[in-house]
């Protein structure tokens, strides 16, 4: 599980909340209030999450997040008091790992930082570089990097996960439970939508490089897959 977090509202009590609950699980805790002082914490120290607020003073936590992914790939999740699906297309757009909408129990954020810390792990040991590739699309399992026609491809953590896992599963047919267990974790809320918004995002940023061609296809009623497809 991660150790040292950075928690971003501009709500002390919030902020206290969650700091005091970490620190229960032995995890050192660093707090910011606003954008700047986020950024500039992110950039001196290196975490090994995360908690940003969407609505922040002197920075948003929407650019905020855009501008730690120009140096980090450190997981981010975001916290926001809107319950709206096109805040959270955003957020995953601008690099964000995860979503909760305020009001949030500690056990449900404490369970997102576990599951996302062990997918992370997991990525940090693997020490042989691999290169797949399929037709004009090459992925740099051990750096990360996708390219289609020597075009880089920006995606978020969570939209590599899911295309790494697709592309070395080809012909078969994953789950949707299946790529929420891999990804998310076992304890993560199988019943939203965030799983669907990161596919959907990932289908449009491929097909959009790619020509036209269809990377990452939806079999309803079983699951996802990846097959290139005109």
């Amino acid at each position: 599980m991660a150790k040292k977090i950075l928690v971003v509202d501009d709500e002390a009590t919030i902020v206290k909340g969650i700091k005091y609950s970490l620190e229960q699980d032995d995890m050192s805790v660093d707090c910011a209030y606003d954008g700047k002082e986020a950024l500039e914490l992110a950039k001196k120290n290196e975490y090994d999450m995360i908690i940003l607020d969407v609505m922040l003073p002197e920075i948003s936590g929407l650019d905020v997040c855009q501008q730690i992914r120009g140096f980090s790939d450190v997981p981010i999740i975001m916290l926001t008091a809107k319950d709206d699906d096109m805040d959270k297309v955003l957020g995953f757009d601008y690099g964000a790992d995860d979503y909760l909408t305020k009001p949030f129990n500690i056990l449900e954020l404490k369970a997102r930082i576990k599951a996302i810390s062990k997918r992370y792990n997991a990525q940090s040991v693997a020490t042989n570089s691999t290169i797949i590739t399929k037709g004009d699309l090459v992925v740099d399992v051990n750096n990360r990097q996708v390219r289609i026609r020597n075009k880089n491809i920006e995606l978020t953590g969570k939209e590599f996960d899911i295309l790494e896992l697709l592309i070395t599963s080809e012909p078969r047919i994953i789950s949707r439970d299946d790529l929420v267990s891999h990804i998310w974790g076992d304890d993560y809320d199988r019943e939203g939508r965030t799983v669907d918004v990161h596919v959907s995002r990932l289908r449009d940023k491929l097909q959009k490089e790619g020509d036209g061609k269809k990377y990452i296809h939806t079999k309803w009623g079983l699951g996802y897959f990846f097959s290139i497809q005109d």
